[in-house]
C-alpha cells in the first residue's frame, strides 16, 4: 500500500486514526497492539507472501536481543558477543539473498558461462530499512543501551507502517519510550493538523511535481544516448535530478505528518540538501537517519579517524562502498 493511493488515505488511515485514538484512553498497551497490526495489514496488501518473512525477522531479533541483554546482566560477555553475532549474521543473510542474490548469480553466470537454473527473487519492500533498525538494535542491546523492551512494542518499532516504505531508519531510543508514554495516546486537534499539513504538502511533491516531471525522464533514459541531442540529455538528466529529489522528500513529508497525526514524532530525514554548500553537508542533509546509522554502527566501530590517515581513508572508503551497495545491487554503485 502507498501513501499516494486512495486505499490508503481514504479508508486505511481514516479507520486506523479513528480506532486508535478510541482505545488508547481505555488501555494503551491495546492500542500498541492495535497500532502493531495495522501496520501489519500495510504490510501485506503488498503482498502477504513476504509477511512470514517479516514476523520471523522481528522474533528471531527479539530473542537474540533478550539473549544479549540477559547474558550482559550476567555478566557473560562472552555469550553476549556469541549472540550479538549470530544475530548479525541472520540479519545480514537475509538481506544479502534477498537483495544481491540475483546479481551474484547474473554475473557468475556471465563470467562462468554456466547456465544456472534461477527464478529471480522478488525484492521485500522495506527490508532494508527494518534490517538496519534491527541491526542498530542487537548492537545497542550488547552495548548496554537497552535494559528491556515488551514484545509489543518491539514489534510496532520495527513495522511501524509510516518508516516502512521509505524510512527513516528508526532508533529504539527515539521510538520505544514515544510508543510507551500516555500523553501521546491522547488525540490532540493541533498534531492532527499539522500532520495533515505535512502529508498534503508531500503529497502534493510526489503526485504534482516527482510523477509529473517523471514523464520527461523516462523517454530520454529508454533511448540510446547515440540518438540523443545535447539538449534532450541535459534536459533528462537535470529532470532526473529533480523526480529524485521530490520523490524522496515527499516520502519523507508524508511519513513525518502520517507519524505526528499518531502523537509519534518521528527523525528528520531530509533537509533541503539541493541548498548545500558543499559534498559533506550535501552528505549530511541527503537520507540523514542512514549516514547516522553508517557513522555510529560501520565508520566509528571501524576505527573512524582515530587510526591515522591510510586507516582513516579505507574506513571511509568501506564505509561509503557499502552505503552505496544498500542502495542496490548493481556494478555501478560499486564503481
Amino acid at each position: 500500500m502507498l501513501f499516494n493511493t486512495f486505499a490508503f488515505f481514504l479508508v486505511f488511515l481514516p479507520i486506523s486514526l479513528i480506532a486508535y485514538f478510541l482505545i488508547s484512553p481505555k488501555n494503551l498497551r491495546v492500542s500498541i497492539v492495535f497500532l502493531l497490526l495495522a501496520s501489519v495489514v500495510f504490510y501485506s496488501y503488498w503482498d502477504w507472501r513476504y509477511l512470514p518473512l517479516l514476523l520471523v525477522s522481528i522474533f528471531c531479533n527479539l530473542m537474540v536481543g533478550n539473549r544479549i541483554v540477559t547474558n550482559r546482566a550476567q555478566t557473560n560477555p562472552s555469550q553476549s558477543r556469541i549472540w550479538l553475532i549470530f544475530g548479525l549474521v541472520f540479519n545480514l543473510s537475509l538481506l544479502a539473498f534477498f537483495k544481491y542474490a540475483n546479481f551474484i548469480v547474473a554475473n557468475f553466470t556471465a563470467v562462468s558461462g554456466v547456465d544456472i537454473a534461477w527464478q529471480k527473487i522478488e525484492l521485500p519492500i522495506g527490508i532494508s530499512f527494518f534490517t538496519f533498525t534491527q541491526i542498530a538494535y542487537l548492537v545497542d542491546c550488547y552495548q548496554g543501551k537497552v535494559v528491556e523492551t515488551r514484545p509489543e512494542s518491539y514489534g510496532l518499532f520495527v513495522t511501524y507502517f509510516p518508516h516502512l516504505i521509505a524510512g527513516p531508519i528508526l532508533h529504539h531510543k527515539e521510538m520505544i519510550p514515544q510508543f510507551d508514554a500516555p500523553e501521546n495516546h491522547v488525540f490532540s486537534t493541533q498534531r492532527l493538523t499539522v500532520g495533515m499539513a505535512f502529508f498534503t504538502i508531500g503529497l502534493f511533491k510526489k503526485v504534482v511535481i516527482a510523477d509529473g516531471i517523471a514523464r520527461f525522464v523516462a523517454p530520454v533514459f529508454d533511448l540510446h544516448h547515440a540518438e540523443l541531442t545535447r539538449h534532450e540529455a541535459w534536459a533528462g538528466a537535470l529532470s532526473y535530478t529533480f523526480q529524485l529529489y521530490f520523490d524522496f522528500s515527499a516520502y519523507s513529508d508524508m511519513a513525518y505528518g502520517l507519524s505526528y497525526m499518531f502523537g509519534i514524532v518521528l527523525p528528520i530525514n531530509f533537509f533541503s540538501p539541493y541548498k548545500s554548500a558543499s559534498i559533506i553537508e550535501f552528505w549530511r542533509r541527503w537520507h540523514i537517519t542512514l549516514s547516522t546509522f553508517l557513522r555510529d554502527y560501520l565508520y566509528i566501530p571501524l576505527g573512524g579517524n582515530r587510526k591515522g590517515r591510510v586507516q582513516r581513508y579505507l574506513n571511509l572508503l568501506l564505509t561509503m562502498l557499502l552505503g552505496g551497495l544498500w542502495h542496490g545491487a548493481n556494478w555501478t554503485f560499486v564503481v
